[in-house]
Formats: C-alpha cells, structure tokens, sequence
C-alpha cells in the first residue's frame, strides 16, 4: 500500500521522456559529490538517489550536496530518501531550487536546519499525505488508519526539524501550506538562502 501526496502518478503518454544526463556529465557529478532530486517522487527516482548516496559515501566522507526540484510523489520513496540522507556518514546539505513540496519537504527536512539552504525563488508547501482507498470496507478502514498514522509522522517531523509546536503545524497542514523562501527561513524550514556555489 503506497500514499501518495496528492499527485497522480500515471504517466502521461504525451508528455515527452525527459532528457538523462550523459556518462561523462554523470562521472562530473558523481566526483563534484551532487545529487539531483527533480521531478515527481517515486520508487524509481528513491533507487537512484539511494544508489548514489550510498556510492558517494564509500567513495570518501566528504560533503554530499542534494539539489531538490519536485512537487513531491508517493510517500514511501520519500521516506526511503529522507532516511537515506539520515543514515549515510558524510554530511549532506540540500539545497532547494524552483518548488520542494510536499514528500519532496519530507526529504528536504533530513538535513540538519543549517545544512538546509535554498535559492531565493523556491517555494515550499507543507501539507499532509493523501492515499487512494479501495476495496473491502475491512480494507478501506485499514487504510485510512495508516493515513491517519503517516499524517501524524509527517507532522512529527516538520515539528523536530522546523521547531514549530506540533499544535502549530497539525494546524497550517490541515489545508496545503505554501511558503516563498523567506517565510521558510522564518518558519524554520529553511536555514538560510544563497544566491552563489560559493554561499553553499
């Protein structure tokens, strides 16, 4: 069972394959120890992103910077990566770009606060995970027992790491809650906003 947050993830057949980095830019990347995290948030994208965080930490202990472009996606490959980020010994700093919403937040919440660093038109939405209920009544029932146990944990987590009451944050995630980057800074999602590589 996934939840996702709010987003539909059926591929639009239209919609055009987007374009993979090439083996030398890859190798660039990898030996500049960045990871990039655009697009929709989904098993497929938690693969990779683990995949890379976990060569770029046998490679050495040196920092680890996460570029993060997405509207969010399915909450487990967000959990997957937020914890990804936890568990690897190098420090990581993530930097937003564009918008960060939703389990893309989720992610972006892994990093210490000061390691949490944004570019000055990103903008930023908090808000609950959603799951799509099916089936038996037996089976509903049990799925909108474990939304209710994620919202909670999410909630949980953007408390810890933005040091708002917990009363606060169940409040401002009850609707979706957009932010620019200078209201993250102030509501503790953010550390602090750079405008240059040499600011990170």
């Amino acid at each position: 069972m996934q939840f996702a947050f709010g987003l539909d993830d059926e591929k639009d057949p239209k919609k055009p394959e987007e374009a993979k980095p090439s083996e030398a830019m890859e190798e660039r990347l990898f030996k500049a120890r960045s990871v990039f995290i655009f697009g929709q948030i989904d098993m497929k994208l938690a693969n990779a992103v683990t995949a890379k965080m976990i060569a770029l930490a046998q490679d050495g202990k040196d920092e680890i910077r996460v570029f993060i472009n997405s509207p969010g996606g399915h909450l487990e490959s967000g959990d997957t990566i937020h914890d990804i980020i936890k568990f690897v010994d190098c420090p990581v700093k993530i930097i937003g770009t564009g918008w960060v919403g939703s389990a893309a937040a989720h992610i972006y919440l892994s990093a210490p606060k000061e390691n949490r660093l944004a570019l000055p038109n990103t903008r930023f939405l908090l808000h609950q995970p959603s799951g799509g209920a099916g089936g038996q009544a037996s089976d509903i029932a049990i799925q909108a027992k474990e939304i209710i146990k994620a919202k909670a944990r999410i909630q949980k987590v953007i408390a810890e790491a933005t040091g708002q009451p917990l009363e606060k944050v169940i409040k401002d995630t009850e609707r979706d809650h957009w932010m620019p980057a200078d209201e993250a800074v102030e509501y503790g999602v953010v550390g602090r906003i750079i405008t240059s590589m040499g600011a990170i």
